[in-house]
């Protein structure tokens, strides 16, 4: 096999007349009896080959043969602007198979109808569609636009432990046995975030990785056991200045890689304003379906469920009354039921009037309040959730994000950036405990530390995550830097100080030898690159990702091991009965 000359997405009108060598993949073959195209296809491009003299070789060949042509460029008689190569063609004098390929089980080209499963278990032919490769070449060039935004701004690339510790950060840890320490367990990170305050102890002050995280939780569209993390941490900046940094490394991606021009600086919106306005702490903004407070509907003769809820919510889908049907109606419920609101309760607006079995609880003022308030026009419907305050706004928030992909009210080819600040720093478990809204490290803001003993729920946390189009793609917070304010976290959060000195010992003994106050962020690489590709699935852009069930198609993994390797590691599997 000779070296290529050139690759198939590369010559144009000025090459004719050159001798050229082409090796790639037969993307297509069409015999037109007299003379043979094929569509010889590399990660560059395509470039058409067309054979005068049908030879024994050439009938042979078949898709995805993998072959090397030597020809003469030539210009076509009909050229395919679709193509960069489109005005030329390259007629073969000499034709060679590379190797042979067994029948695809799909089409290798961008559109397919072929099952996930199947394009995950023939993942290297997947890969091969030019759509695919573009997904994962997006991918590498937002790498390279961080380091190059990163780099000159002092920042040191350092690698984190794979193998680490068990540490309650929120889900599941992924545990590997050791075959040294029987008995004993190493944890993958659900992300580095003790490793990289412990750099900070060590006064690297700029550190970022692009880097490896493992999580053992439930998967969506948007989420992988193991995913990849763009890390930042820094010391001595203020929040304003942490986040001014990370939305100059963004908009730098967003120019870099689609040549998009991000507005700066971001909207800020707080935490407690997006859940009454958007029902989410992700939301998208590109259009303007609202939530409405209609508390003053307690005022009304209802049920005492109703009257006595924490919150009532109303979220008006316009022009839509005569398309939510009571089956439809039913198929909401279901989301409903999830934020543990047993139902919406709907009312609409048809021939100027409203209409639903719930308004014979409202009298005329309340009916004539309720329609000022929302604002309804003809074959509208308000759809109302109830209960507490949280489940009530993120139900509708759902519904909300629904209908707005639904009805086509995003705008093609916009983008919206922003951050929601001014998390809370603790909710509630539901065992009348607390949990971490973001982490145990998160600093709590300065004016709010005199509730930690009294209402940890009044806590706010110094952090902050970047919404991108409806995605949370950036998590992150100035870090706790005071030993004392790091214990008493851990004592919100209900861990003696016999597990603190198992989990976190040796990050609380870090926190005595003089650290710095320091605060980061990571953005969500399979996110972003997810975001700036245009698809809706994430395990497009990896290139071996996991199904929904957390399983490989392609590897089968997991699989059992042999009784001889869990015995080396001193491990019995216990199979529970059916």
């Amino acid at each position: 096999m000779k070296n290529r000359t050139h690759n198939n997405g590369e010559l144009r009108i000025s090459d004719i007349g050159k001798n050229v060598h082409l090796i790639g993949w037969v993307a297509k073959k069409r015999n037109l009896g007299s003379i043979v195209f094929i569509d010889l296809r590399d990660r560059y491009g395509y470039t058409q080959i067309l054979i005068n003299e049908e030879n024994d070789v050439v009938k042979s060949i078949k898709s995805e043969y993998l072959i090397e042509v030597d020809g003469v460029v030539e210009k076509r008689s009909a050229p395919n602007p679709s193509l960069p190569t489109g005005e030329i063609e390259v007629v073969a004098k000499v034709i060679n198979i590379i190797n042979t390929s067994k029948q695809p089980p799909f089409l290798i080209q961008d559109d397919t109808d072929a099952l996930e499963d199947t394009r995950l278990k023939y993942r290297y032919l997947d890969l091969r569609r030019p759509k695919m490769q573009n997904y994962l070449f997006i991918r590498h060039q937002i790498c390279k636009a961080t380091r190059s935004y990163l780099e000159p701004l002092d920042f040191v690339e350092i690698e984190t432990p794979v193998l680490t510790l068990s540490s309650p950060e929120g889900a599941r840890d992924y545990l590997v046995p050791s075959r040294i320490k029987k008995g004993s367990f190493y944890a993958l990170p659900q992300s580095p975030q003790i490793f990289k305050q412990l750099l900070m102890v060590s006064g690297f002050e700029r550190y970022f990785q692009i880097v490896r995280c493992f999580r053992d939780e439930d998967l969506r569209a948007d989420r992988q056991p193991d995913f990849t993390q763009i890390d930042i941490e820094t010391s001595f900046l203020s929040q304003d200045e942490i986040l001014s940094l990370l939305e100059g490394l963004i908009a730098h991606i967003f120019k870099e890689v689609i040549h998009y021009e991000v507005k700066l600086p971001l909207r800020r919106l707080p935490y407690k304003e997006a859940i009454a306005r958007f029902g989410s702490d992700k939301p998208d903004t590109r259009f303007a379906m609202e939530l409405i407070d209609l508390d003053f509907l307690k005022n009304s003769d209802s049920p005492d469920a109703f009257k006595n809820s924490e919150s009532i919510v109303g979220l008006v889908i316009k022009n839509q009354a005569n398309n939510i049907s009571r089956k439809v109606l039913d198929e909401l419920n279901l989301t409903a039921r999830k934020f543990n609101i047993h139902s919406f309760i709907a009312i609409k607006y048809l021939n100027q009037t409203l209409e639903g079995s719930f308004l014979k609880y409202f009298n005329d003022d309340l009916q004539k309040e309720l329609l000022n308030k929302v604002n309804m026009e003809e074959n509208d419907i308000l759809l109302l959730a109830n209960g507490k305050y949280r489940d009530a706004h993120f139900a509708l928030g759902a519904i909300r994000s629904l209908y707005g992909k639904k009805l086509n009210l995003i705008p093609q080819g916009s983008h919206d950036l922003l951050y929601i600040i001014d998390f809370p720093l603790f909710q509630e478990d539901g065992n009348g405990g607390y949990v971490s809204e973001h982490h145990p490290f998160t600093r709590p803001r300065d004016e709010d530390l005199k509730y930690l003993d009294s209402d940890p729920l009044k806590v706010y946390g110094s952090c902050y995550d970047m919404v991108i189009d409806g995605y949370e793609t950036l998590s992150g917070s100035l870090r706790i830097y005071d030993q004392n304010v790091q214990k008493k976290i851990f004592e919100i959060l209900g861990l003696s100080d016999e597990q603190v000195r198992a989990k976190f010992g040796y990050f609380i003994d870090a926190l005595q030898y003089g650290t710095p106050p320091h605060g980061g962020g990571a953005f969500g690489l399979d996110r972003l690159t997810m975001i700036l590709s245009g698809t809706e699935n994430i395990r497009d852009v990896i290139a071996f990702p996991k199904n929904l069930s957390a399983t490989c198609p392609m590897t089968n993994a997991p699989m059992p091991v042999d009784d001889a390797q869990l015995e080396e590691l001193g491990i019995k599997v216990i199979k529970k009965e059916d």
